[in-house]
């Protein structure tokens, strides 16, 4: 009776876990733009939760691909160390380079209490419905320019972008259910909404990558289309291309024209106060900086003192003092931590990338699904990166750090419960 007790105490135990890690990841995408720093209620939990490993020690069963995924996340962060010791900074500037470890014990915590795939679906659909709301709000009754949430727009424009596409990717897991008209409603109100949201921010970095994500989305579920229904979905888009152009509310067109002549203006005249220009200059700066110190880099202070001296010597104006990166994840990371730093960010963006896409063209939807969305994450943020150093703000850390994890976790637990 004594065994039977303690048995049930630990599945009951178990059962709680999964309940918590559930909620927790539906909150992660459930409020990550619609609250402030939203994006940290669902990790925080997932972090809090993982001290229960050190108490009930559950058998993990690392696999070499699950030790592939910490390594990345750790080589990041120590490429991030690394910096900021060789540079002399504060130790406050280990903040960031520690959201890359704290995503480690959640991945554990979540391969050893399996969250319900439903929850993070359900999250996501939330998530984009409510910040694409939200964008809707902000640019037609509270008059802004640009939809912002509670970040920065660009930030803002990217990660609703993220959970929309994200939503698309969770189609085949949708058409595997028992509602599966219900399901995939939901998921396209979130993809909808988090493609709005994006619109709405004006945030024209994010749209870079739609046909790298469309090029991903019919890999993977291309062949489960008949001609009349791939005819209807390029209709649509074109449709749907053409009326968000053509709408001034959005502001795409006005977007894409004004990025088109800022470019001209680049190259004809030189000028660099707009945000091509911008990022046209910093991007030449950085060229010129990394074949001076390529192996480990400048650092932030050292960057900052070369870029000071390059203005003193006319090669840049002024205006560059106001920004710490040069808006481009790539060149930043090699510029400030040389050849090491950038082979750091390639691995964290690669590896999950070709680890995921093993799986792209299983027969299982559930589990393709999973790819899906696990590719999508390190190609929107490739995307990203070319014009905004995103992994510099709290937001795009957390997003990407937790999200690779609960997506890991859910694909590699769905493939140990249903395809042993």
């Amino acid at each position: 009776m004594k065994t039977l007790t303690m048995g049930s105490e630990a599945s009951r135990g178990e059962q709680f876990l999964s309940l918590y890690s559930s909620v927790a990841i539906f909150l992660l995408g459930a409020v990550a733009l619609v609250v402030p720093s939203g994006y940290s209620l669902g990790s925080g939990l997932l972090l809090l939760g993982s001290f229960s490993l050190l108490f009930r020690r559950p058998s993990l069963a690392l696999r070499k691909e699950d030790w592939l995924i910490i390594a990345v996340l750790l080589a990041y962060m120590a490429a991030d160390i690394l910096e900021i010791w060789l540079d002399g900074q504060p130790s406050r500037e280990l903040d960031k380079a520690s959201r890359f470890l704290f995503a480690i014990p959640a991945l554990l915590l979540l391969l050893a209490y399996p969250p319900r795939a439903a929850y993070m679906w359900a999250g996501l659909a939330v998530g984009g419905f409510a910040t694409g709301s939200w964008a809707v709000w902000q640019k037609l009754f509270e008059g802004v320019t640009r939809a912002e949430g509670f970040t920065n727009t660009i930030n803002f424009g990217n990660l609703s972008m993220l959970m929309g596409v994200l939503c698309l990717a969770g189609l085949g897991w949708a058409m595997a259910q028992r509602y599966p008209r219900l399901w995939v409603g939901i998921l396209l109100m979130g993809a909808l909404g988090g493609v709005l949201g994006s619109f709405l921010s004006g945030s024209r970095g994010g749209w870079i990558g739609i046909p790298f994500v469309m090029l991903v989305l019919y890999r993977a579920y291309g062949s489960y289309l008949s001609g009349r229904w791939l005819a209807g979905i390029l209709a649509s888009l074109f449709i749907g291309a053409a009326i968000v152009l053509t709408t001034p509310q959005l502001g795409v067109q006005a977007r894409i024209t004004q990025a088109t002549d800022q470019l001209v203006d680049f190259v004809e005249k030189g000028n660099v106060h707009s945000s091509v220009g911008v990022r046209l200059k910093m991007w030449h700066t950085a060229i010129e900086l990394i074949p001076e110190k390529p192996l480990l880099g400048w650092g932030e202070l050292g960057y900052a003192q070369a870029r000071d001296d390059l203005i003193d010597q006319g090669f840049v104006g002024p205006w560059i003092e106001r920004y710490g990166h040069v808006h481009n994840d790539f060149l930043d990371a090699w510029l400030k931590q040389g050849i090491l730093g950038l082979l750091a960010l390639l691995a964290l963006y690669l590896v999950p990338l070709k680890l995921f896409a093993q799986r792209l063209q299983s027969q299982d939807l559930v589990l393709r699904s999973f790819a899906v969305a696990g590719m999508l994450l390190p190609v929107a943020y490739i995307d990203f990166g070319l014009t905004q150093v995103f992994l510099a703000h709290n937001s795009g850390v957390m997003m990407y750090a937790f999200w690779l994890v609960v997506l890991w976790a859910s694909m590699r637990n769905y493939e140990h419960v249903a395809l042993k």
